[in-house]
């Protein structure tokens, strides 16, 4: 494939996606790592794309994705994961979780437990956690966090959400990021976002991370937890794959894959 075919190609995913990894570029083209990386330099030079870790991202790119949107992107991924975080809560346990549409599906998993208190500025976790509490009686305590509304996320924000959970010291804050990698942490697109993460860290006494594939070695605009401070991470079965996966997982005190189903 000449160059001028492969940068066709990449013009065109990053079009539809935003963000492409080298490893997508290497299996979709039958070329070698050191090709992908010539020609994103290439572009880059060029200015049409920006390299990140394990990938590029397009120069029009202007954050993440609409939260509409991604609630509905790698659903089975985020679902298995949010079992599996779940399964490792026990009854009695106080939990902090932030506003993300893994952080959405692991409310519903978690509803199926009894004697929680959850404490969130997720208004759509806080909704399905009360749902399902109400339904199943499970006597699940449930505190929706104080603060502005965001115009992006259905979720509270600032200065006053930071100083109310501040209030709580948590036997775990469960997390999701916009990116995580081994020398960056966990990390966020938004600076609001990663106040609240950062805070609910500060406050809990074990930090859990979910995070699908997409996410291994992808960098934020601001860190809010560092790989040797995560207690835990949750992953899918396509992590493993995922260049950065390797150094992240010797990081992290401790990881599970979720399995396959």
């Amino acid at each position: 494939m000449w160059h001028e075919e492969r940068h066709l190609r990449i013009r065109t995913l990053l079009a539809t996606f935003g963000r492409i990894s080298v490893d997508r570029i290497v299996a979709e083209m039958g070329v070698s790592r050191e090709t992908v990386r010539r020609d994103l330099m290439d572009m880059e030079a060029s200015g049409e794309l920006r390299r990140v870790r394990g990938g590029a991202v397009s120069i029009h790119e202007s954050g993440e994705p609409p939260f509409a949107e991604r609630a509905q992107t790698r659903l089975k991924e985020k679902r298995l994961i949010a079992r599996t975080a779940a399964a490792l809560v026990q009854s009695g346990q106080t939990v902090f979780l932030d506003a993300g549409s893994t952080t959405t599906l692991l409310a519903e998993a978690l509803s199926a437990l009894s004697g929680l208190t959850l404490v969130t500025n997720s208004i759509e976790a806080a909704q399905k956690l009360r749902e399902a509490d109400g339904m199943a009686n499970r006597d699940n305590r449930v505190v929706l966090l104080g603060g502005e509304l965001s115009l992006e996320l259905p979720a509270t924000f600032g200065a006053a959400t930071v100083n109310e959970l501040s209030r709580y010291h948590v036997d775990l804050a469960m997390l999701s990021p916009y990116g995580i990698d081994a020398s960056q942490g966990a990390s966020s697109f938004d600076l609001q976002e990663a106040e609240i993460a950062r805070a609910m860290v500060r406050h809990a006494c074990r930090v859990m991370i979910l995070a699908d594939y997409s996410k291994i070695g992808v960098v934020g605009r601001v860190t809010y937890c560092e790989s040797e401070l995560i207690d835990h991470l949750i992953v899918d079965a396509k992590a493993a794959s995922q260049e950065g996966w390797d150094e992240l997982a010797h990081r992290v005190k401790q990881f599970t894959v979720a399995p396959r189903r």
